[in-house]
């Protein structure tokens, strides 16, 4: 300790190991095509996403989005991403998921979909982790004991 500080004025003069300078700064990170490409997951789903300039098409498994999921619902929880950074209509997406059923693929695809962004876009990082988009949901089915007839539901107890 080459430096000590000994009064509150003496404090202020000091410059120390992190400065705001020292905060991560992201990259766009693009493929040879010009895409951004993540990952993302959600129970047992996995979606693979490639994002690039464009109309704003959204593939899924070579099916389009409201072919693929069908409720309302999983289309909305889709474009989240979208809508909460004003992209709608400016990206085109291409996406293979598979594992687990709908809920869990459209919440993939969400995931995968925000990361992409970010990877594409990094100054959209803050407006989607805010969100809570960036975080992976590590939620799973509970597995099954042994003596039990599921992960906690007992057998029917009987006194005779």
């Amino acid at each position: 300790m080459a430096e000590e500080a000994k009064t509150l004025e003496d404090l202020g003069t000091l410059t120390g190991g992190t400065e705001a300078s020292d905060a991560p700064v992201y990259e766009q990170k693009l493929d040879a095509q010009g895409r951004a490409y993540a990952t993302g997951k959600r129970k047992e789903s996995v979606a693979r996403v490639w994002v690039k300039p464009g109309p704003g098409r959204i593939q899924i498994n070579g099916k389009e989005h409201d072919k693929y999921f069908a409720r309302p619902v999983l289309q909305m929880i889709l474009k989240q991403p979208l809508v909460t950074s004003n992209r709608e209509g400016q990206f085109d997406i291409v996406c293979t998921v598979s594992g687990g059923g709908l809920s869990g693929q459209a919440g993939a695809v969400r995931h995968g979909i925000s990361l992409a962004l970010t990877r594409y876009e990094p100054e959209l990082r803050s407006v989607l982790k805010k969100e809570g988009f960036l975080t992976r949901d590590a939620r799973t089915v509970e597995r099954k004991k042994y003596g039990r007839a599921k992960a906690r539901r007992s057998f029917q107890f009987s006194k005779r």
